[in-house]
């Protein structure tokens, strides 16, 4: 089955008219209790024949805040979402849909269309999907990501047969170089750009290796290790044919033969539906020799990083893939002169290739509407921490910090107030109140001190210490760092001592300086991304709080309550009932006191572990006289 139509056909036939019960089997799915959901389904449907359906496991359709998840999807009826079920609501939606037409319930969500139906709003009514625009995300909880055909039916492979039968090389990556489609794993570096760079030194390849068992590698960076983030992980667990259908069409466009997913084995998941994918592609003449009937042949093979931070970094991964420690080189040459194995190699993350289907089977032109002037687009993030609304949106670039944390992040909890962003994980920066409506595009978040970096996007309220914030970054990337170069290795563990030493009650106000004189250097010296952006939590953290380092050196005080060695716990005399209850839990019996009297911390034994303060009812544990 070499012709396009024909499988398009044959995906179409296999998907028609078919009653689906959808569940949302992600990663968040079934941390929030997927599976349980999953056998509901099946025990009522064994319990009852009258309902005939399909069940269906999905990926992240991004609402992870309102896992598990339940759709019904009747033909000519629009599908039905419900959220936060259990196994109880899973019988009572399913007998009252299918034996009794009944579909307003508890726990209904929304409608995935246009229009309400029976009392239930559509979904674009909901503030989490309303201001949003899905492109990389158009098939993540929509289809079964084990069954191609499903894909297919979906325009899947479209782009690729439009690339192949009617496009030249040279006009696909004209094609990408129109749309601007930038890389979307961390400065953005224009994707048309790298694929014409790569392509000119694989023709040059080809003719000083015209025996080479390959001409060009097309590589997806699916490592993604910053702290906070699943976008890719999201993508390939709910559509890994975007992702293969994007190197496919890339290997195509530079003249590369073959393409490696480096994918970190945390991802479990991921994993095992990606293998299933290639399989399937393989299988109908997708993926191979001659794709589509075409003289183009393509292999992709799964390679399982160690979850090694720096191997985000484009040389560390090539040398990971080569079986060699993963560590950075120095470039030049870049890997679109000389990578894999100094073969020419293209490095693209899940992102930027999961958007390449979309532009060949759309155009660039459609694709470009979206975004602004320089960046071009959408873009998904990982939203989390301190908003109502946790889980995987996606957004046109230009939008607001402000949109997206209060439309569709739903604002602070507790009444609380927003007092940073966190943009770009342990290479970005946190950006403050007074910059919530900066646009997210690249210009705007560089400008501003912080990066795009592959979406991971932390919201943090006024219960967040910034300095501990910076330390924590530092740990991390400290941690991380390969140890190649000085300026990383020794660098960052003299900024992570400083930090460390400023929350812990004994820092000096030369640190600031010395803070201020080291992070420039590092950032400029390192041999790799991973050591010139460590700094940048540090910096902006100086910027934009500097109060806060002054408070914890001048004052000896953590204005946010959150340093153990510069709080001190109290409990207040007027709100304290002597209910015992801070006494019975406090691990290290630092707290005294008679039944129904006023209760007494001895700050000489407390550790500071904050239990008092959780199962007090009466909040009257003060933390420096301050209920947080």
């Amino acid at each position: 089955m070499s012709n396009y139509t024909a499988i398009r056909e044959w995906a179409d036939e296999k998907t028609a008219d078919k009653t689906r019960i959808v569940v949302g089997l992600g990663t968040c799915g079934i941390a929030a209790g997927g599976n349980k959901i999953l056998d509901a389904v099946e025990k009522t449907l064994a319990n009852n024949d009258a309902i005939k359906a399909d069940v269906v496991s999905v990926g992240c359709i991004g609402i992870c805040y309102k896992e598990p998840l339940l759709d019904i999807e009747i033909p000519g009826k629009p599908r039905l979402s419900y959220g936060s079920v259990t196994a109880r609501d899973t019988k009572e939606i399913l007998e009252n849909i299918f034996l009794n037409n009944k579909y307003e319930h508890k726990k209904a969500l929304a409608v995935i269309g246009d229009e309400t139906f029976e009392g239930i709003p559509s979904w674009k009514e909901i503030p989490f999907f309303a201001p949003q625009e899905r492109r990389v995300l158009r098939n993540c909880g929509f289809i079964d990501p084990e069954k191609i055909e499903e894909y297919i039916a979906n325009d899947g492979y479209a782009g690729l047969s439009r690339a192949l039968v009617e496009m030249t090389p040279a006009e696909v990556i004209d094609e990408t170089l129109d749309a601007g489609l930038r890389g979307r794993g961390g400065a953005g570096f224009p994707a048309g750009r790298k694929w014409s760079i790569a392509a000119d030194n694989i023709h040059t390849y080809k003719e000083k290796n015209p025996n080479s068992d390959a001409f060009g590698y097309v590589i997806c960076n699916a490592d993604e290790g910053d702290p906070g983030a699943f976008m890719n992980r999201s993508v390939l667990e709910g559509d890994p044919h975007s992702v293969i259908e994007g190197m496919t069409i890339a290997g195509y466009a530079i003249g590369a033969t073959y393409g490696y997913i480096y994918c970190r084995a945390e991802y479990p998941l991921a994993i095992e539906r990606l293998k299933l994918a290639i399989d399937q592609a393989r299988e109908k003449n997708l993926l191979g020799k001659n794709i589509l009937g075409t003289e183009f042949s393509f292999e992709i093979k799964l390679k399982e990083g160690a979850g090694a931070f720096v191997c985000g970094e484009e040389t560390a991964l090539i040398a990971s893939i080569e079986g060699l420690r993963g560590m950075p080189m120095p470039r030049p040459p870049y890997p679109a002169q000389a990578g894999l194995w100094e073969v020419p190699t293209i490095i693209n993350n899940v992102e930027t290739l999961n958007n390449i289907p979309v532009i060949l089977a759309k155009g660039a032109e459609v694709w470009a509407e979206k975004g602004t002037e320089k960046s071009k687009g959408t873009k998904t993030f990982a939203l989390t921490g301190k908003v109502e609304n946790t889980g995987l949106i996606e957004v046109e670039l230009g939008m607001s910090l402000r949109e997206v944390i209060y439309d569709i992040g739903g604002g602070i909890p507790d009444g609380k107030e927003f007092k940073a962003a966190q943009t770009g994980g342990p290479s970005g920066g946190c950006l403050p109140a007074s910059m919530l409506d900066l646009t997210i595009d690249y210009e705007a978040l560089a400008k501003a001190g912080s990066i795009m970096g592959s979406g991971g996007l932390v919201i943090m309220d006024t219960s967040t210490c910034m300095v501990d914030v910076a330390r924590y970054f530092l740990t991390f990337t400290q941690s991380e760092s390969c140890g190649k170069c000085v300026p990383c290795r020794l660098g960052t563990k003299r900024m992570l001592e400083i930090l460390t030493r400023i929350t812990e009650g004994k820092g000096k106000i030369e640190d600031i300086a010395l803070l201020e004189e080291l992070a420039p250097s590092i950032r400029d010296s390192s041999l790799c991304g991973l050591g010139q952006s460590a700094p940048n939590p540090v910096l902006t953290t100086l910027k934009y709080f500097r109060e806060e380092y002054e408070a914890h050196i001048l004052d000896g005080h953590c204005p946010a309550g959150q340093c153990k060695a510069l709080i001190t716990y109290t409990i207040d005399e007027v709100d304290c009932t002597g209910c015992t209850l801070c006494a019975i839990s406090c691990p290290v019996d630092a707290i005294s006191g008679a039944k129904k009297e006023l209760h007494i911390i001895d700050t000489d034994i407390c550790t500071r572990c904050d239990t008092c303060r959780q199962v007090c009812n009466f909040d009257a544990v003060l933390i420096d006289g301050n209920l947080l």
